[in-house]
């Protein structure tokens, strides 16, 4: 137990590679043996996760439950792992979904051995881009995610899986690329990658000697750093007109894969501005705050326009992630622009709990999606009509995701839009101004895809027969319990979340 408590960060990033393993030698004809391993051993991060939040100081300053090892001395990298509010936060949610994921994935008949590794693979990719507290280990995590997401897609998705697959890695590989140039010129110019050394040395850096990078000066340096950094995290959130892979992928991917890629594997954009842009580059975040505000109220408008102009269900899904992400680097922008006033702190509370809500509000809509595609093998809108009367669990369902994505008072997703208009509405009256048309549009296509699913009249292909429209299943509502939990929860009660991201966030910024 000793063990456990002085290594509980490893412990929950490494799990599931173990865990992993252990599926690599089990019969692979015993499907169903395999789906509870890795769900149950799924299980286990999210129970560590849970002790280190009920364990976690909110009052204290700095990262909590360190673990440092020496890693490649060389480079002097070290395997250096931590969490503060911010981290936490977005660690707790990625081993909440991805329990969920699996139990949704629970369907899936071909290659199960392989489908429920890549799995639990992409979940440890995940975590340690949240826990790394070392630049390098950063990247070396941030790249390890995309491989188990490319296959997932592209071998598990739908009919046009290698396109989307290929354009997905294309997009995040041309921001990785970028983002490995970045961390090399500061390691070699700080002469380490930790972050907390980097932390110390920064406001002191304009004393350091030019660097072998050709003679360029720490200015120079620290420039080309911050603008590789804005590309790479601007790509992976995606911030408009970087977006396009988002929709194409989700689109494809397995349902379970569009849970995952839309409730964490965007946020890890996200996340990176608010870990290094904002602390390492506060005059220049300043700077460019209103491109990034730009940008973001591009992302709300547009993001909206186009889930509103789909017929295909789970592509209007998809574009409601660029819509509601587009609030995140709003909330990011404003922060920005008035670093360390009241608006700041307010706008960068919604922004982290955006990340969280939309991470549960999009994944539950996108299993939500999946559950109707595998009865009536369609996601075309116009294919369906009238269906409340034949599936009204699954249409209360539905319809109570779909009011917290919109951001009805009293579920999760009001709190957070609410916190990050109030807090940019100081600093960027305009572009919050605009970002209220999106809004509007939020609300005209959530209801068009409810319009199309539930109501209306009845269309009769799916009442009788072998096409008749079964219900959503015990297993399906267990995917579902914890999502509406947590988003009635939040929408009551947000100060349980919101202590830790605050206290986090005026400590940072």
């Amino acid at each position: 137990m000793d063990f456990l408590s002085s290594h509980l960060l490893t412990t929950i990033l490494f799990f599931p590679v173990l865990a992993a393993l252990v599926i690599l030698f089990l019969p692979g004809g015993e499907a169903k043996l395999i789906r509870w391993t890795a769900f149950v051993a799924s299980l286990v991060p999210f129970a560590l996760s849970l002790v280190i939040w009920f364990n976690f100081d909110k009052s204290a300053a700095g990262f909590q439950f360190e673990e440092q090892y020496v890693w490649y001395q060389a480079l002097n990298s070290t395997f250096h792992l931590g969490v503060d509010g911010l981290s936490l936060t977005m660690v707790l949610l990625t081993t909440l979904l991805t329990p969920l994921a699996l139990l949704a994935s629970f369907s899936i008949s071909e290659k199960v051995k392989a489908y429920f590794m890549l799995f639990l693979l992409l979940e440890t990719g995940m975590l340690g881009v949240f826990m790394a507290l070392d630049l390098l280990i950063f990247f070396v995590f941030w790249e390890v995610g995309l491989v188990p997401m490319y296959f997932l897609i592209n071998q598990w998705g739908s009919a046009n899986r290698n396109y989307a697959s290929l354009k997905f890695l294309i997009y995040t590989m041309a921001g990785s690329l970028g983002l490995l140039l970045a961390v090399q010129m500061l390691g070699v110019a700080f002469g380490t990658y930790d972050l907390v050394a980097l932390f110390d040395k920064w406001p002191y850096a304009a004393t350091l000697p030019n660097v072998a990078l050709g003679g360029m000066s720490i200015a120079t340096v620290k420039t080309i750093a911050f603008w590789a950094f804005v590309v790479a995290f601007a790509i992976k959130v995606p911030v408009w007109p970087f977006h396009t892979w988002l929709p194409d992928a989700h689109t494809e991917a397995p349902t379970a894969g569009s849970m995952i890629l839309a409730g964490v594997l965007l946020k890890l954009g996200a996340y990176g501005f608010l870990r290094l842009v904002l602390p390492f580059y506060p005059m220049q975040a300043q700077q460019y705050a209103w491109a990034l505000a730009f940008l973001a109220v591009m992302a709300i408008i547009f993001g909206a326009f186009g889930a509103y102009g789909q017929t295909d269900f789970k592509r209007l899904v998809a574009y409601s992630s660029v819509n509601h992400m587009g609030f995140v680097v709003l909330g990011i922008a404003a922060a920005a622009k008035v670093a360390g006033t009241a608006d700041a702190h307010i706008a960068m509370n919604g922004a982290v709990l955006q990340m969280f809500n939309h991470g549960l509000s999009a994944a539950g809509m996108f299993f939500l999606v999946g559950v109707i595609y595998e009865r009536t093998h369609t996601r075309n809108l116009s294919d369906f009509g009238g269906l409340f009367p034949l599936v009204p669990v699954y249409g209360g369902i539905l319809i109570f995701t779909s009011m917290a994505s919109l951001g009805l008072p009293g579920l999760n997703g009001f709190i957070s839009e609410f916190l990050v208009v109030r807090g940019a509405w100081g600093p960027l009256p305009v572009f919050t101004a605009l970002a209220m048309i999106g809004l509007l549009f939020t609300g005209a296509y959530i209801l068009k895809g409810i319009k199309d699913v539930l109501h209306g009249p009845l269309n009769e292909h799916w009442a009788h027969g072998e096409h008749k429209l079964t219900e959503i299943n015990t297993r399906e509502i267990l995917v579902m319990a914890p999502l509406m939990a947590l988003i009635l929860w939040i929408g009551v009660w947000p100060a349980w979340i919101l202590d830790v991201i605050n206290k986090a966030v005026v400590r940072l910024f």
